[in-house]
């Protein structure tokens, strides 16, 4: 048997906000309960009474995922749906500072390629130096540097005495360029293809395309923000924020 529609338009059941947008119902009422749409109305007989509102309330979480990540949409939403507005905007802010850091880095990985992966280097008369000294350098702890030789990422060799790492200048190379990619939300499994390749080529162009994925990852999370602050937008221009 089919269940007859509200008579009222502006109301809806959690099944028309969730087949809006591919969703469960049973993920709607959750959404409810966790704060990310505002409390909804009850029939007499205990449903919920969605209303226009909420289906853009959802829009705009939906939408500032992409950008924002879960955790820090729906921190947003709520923030919102109890008329804190600064504090949702804070949490934008954040996110804007996050995405201008990562650009910043890319920034400096592109420019540190000749000198990381260049072919031509200068001669290699330079003291090899302990983990301690790496650890420092990249302001990682040591167990970091540890775990990077064990995913394959760095070739540190023993002091034939002490049996201690020594990082030669190849390493420090290796290891500040994996510290960067890290940083660009790359694996450690892909990173060490990245070193491998570059070591046995000789060559920049696996690195090259890291960066190429890397750029376009930062451009579409920078234009999801745009969207989700768009949604966001018509959110509280219907009155989330009174």
């Amino acid at each position: 048997m089919t269940q007859a529609k509200p008579s009222n338009p502006e109301v809806r059941r959690p099944v028309d906000l969730a087949r809006a947008y591919g969703l469960s119902a049973q993920a709607v009422r959750n959404y409810e309960r966790d704060g990310v749409l505002p409390p909804a109305r009850r029939s007499p007989s205990g449903y919920r009474r969605f209303t226009e509102a909420h289906a853009k309330a959802l829009g705009a979480y939906l939408a500032l995922i992409p950008g924002h990540g879960y955790a820090a949409g729906g921190e947003i939403m709520r923030a919102v749906n109890r008329g804190e507005i600064d504090t949702a905007l804070r949490v934008i802010d954040r996110g804007h500072a996050l995405l201008q850091r990562d650009r910043e880095t890319l920034d400096a990985v592109e420019e540190a390629v000749p000198l990381l992966v260049g072919v031509e280097r200068g001669p290699q008369a330079r003291t090899a130096v302990p983990i301690s000294v790496l650890a420092h350098r990249l302001g990682v702890r040591p167990a970091t540097v540890r775990k990077w030789e064990r995913a394959g990422l760095l070739q540190p060799v023993r002091d034939p005495v002490t049996g201690h790492r020594r990082y030669s200048p190849d390493d420090v190379r290796d290891a500040e360029l994996a510290h960067l990619l890290r940083r660009g939300g790359y694996r450690l499994d892909h990173i060490a293809g990245v070193l491998r390749q570059v070591r046995e080529a000789g060559g920049t162009e696996p690195l090259a395309a890291s960066l190429r994925q890397w750029r376009h990852r930062l451009t579409e999370r920078g234009r999801a923000m745009l969207t989700g602050a768009a949604r966001l937008a018509e959110y509280l221009d219907s009155g989330a924020d009174t």
